[in-house]
């Protein structure tokens, strides 16, 4: 696989960082209400989080390790208040949903980790691609959590009647216990999806998943044996 296509495919499904590396979840749990809200957040997030790979990628080895982390928060603290203007400027609705969790952007683990564990190692565009991918995977989560909390508590979707009047919506979904449910639901969905995989290649390896009456040296052995 190509690597920036790889970088793609790793932020949107291998390690997606709301679904997979568990981040981000204070924003997730917060505006998925709706799945506009969803977007707004996702996209905001993406724009940060491409633009702070590059810069910090262009000046990764001109910042000094003692203050790398003070720089990455300028950096992104800069970045997250050009956004929000932006929005606050041509998405007025956007911005009164999102409220506090624009600049919250700045304190984001997302952007953090990516900028150290990524941006700070490798070229700018790979860096770029990763923040797409993130923000990407991000993005699709939240908006997903938002589509069906929406559905499920108040019968609409990005504003159309998606359920008939006569059903009556569930409100738990519009509330904090129902992104905690619908969250649980998708993580379970990824988790259910890494298993049948993982089985399947130990199937076409020839692998009976038995590692104690095995002689074969492969990863699943040492990982048993440790």
């Amino acid at each position: 696989m190509n690597k920036y296509v790889e970088r793609l495919y790793n932020g949107i499904i291998k390690e997606n960082p709301t679904l997979v590396l568990m981040l981000g979840m204070c924003p997730t749990l917060a505006v998925s209400t709706r799945a506009t809200n969803g977007i707004g957040m996702g996209l905001s997030t993406l724009a940060v989080l491409v633009l702070s790979n590059l810069v910090i990628s262009l000046l990764r080895k001109v910042i000094p390790d003692q203050v790398r982390l003070p720089a990455y928060i300028v950096i992104v603290a800069s970045l997250v208040t050009v956004t929000e203007l932006l929005i606050e400027a041509y998405l007025p609705s956007v911005y009164e949903a999102l409220g506090i969790y624009i600049p919250l952007i700045v304190v984001n683990c997302i952007i953090l980790g990516r900028a150290e564990a990524y941006a700070n190692k490798n070229t700018p565009l790979l860096s770029v691609f990763d923040g797409i991918g993130m923000g990407l995977g991000f993005t699709i989560a939240l908006t997903l959590a938002g589509a069906v909390r929406e559905i499920l508590g108040s019968g609409t979707c990005f504003g159309m009647q998606i359920l008939p009047k006569s059903v009556e919506p569930m409100g738990i979904f519009v509330q904090p216990p129902g992104a905690f449910l619908v969250i649980a639901l998708f993580i379970i969905i990824m988790n259910a999806i890494g298993i049948k995989t993982r089985q399947r290649q130990l199937v076409e390896s020839g692998c009976d998943g038995c590692c104690a009456g095995c002689t074969a040296k492969c990863e699943t052995g040492k990982e048993a044996a440790k």
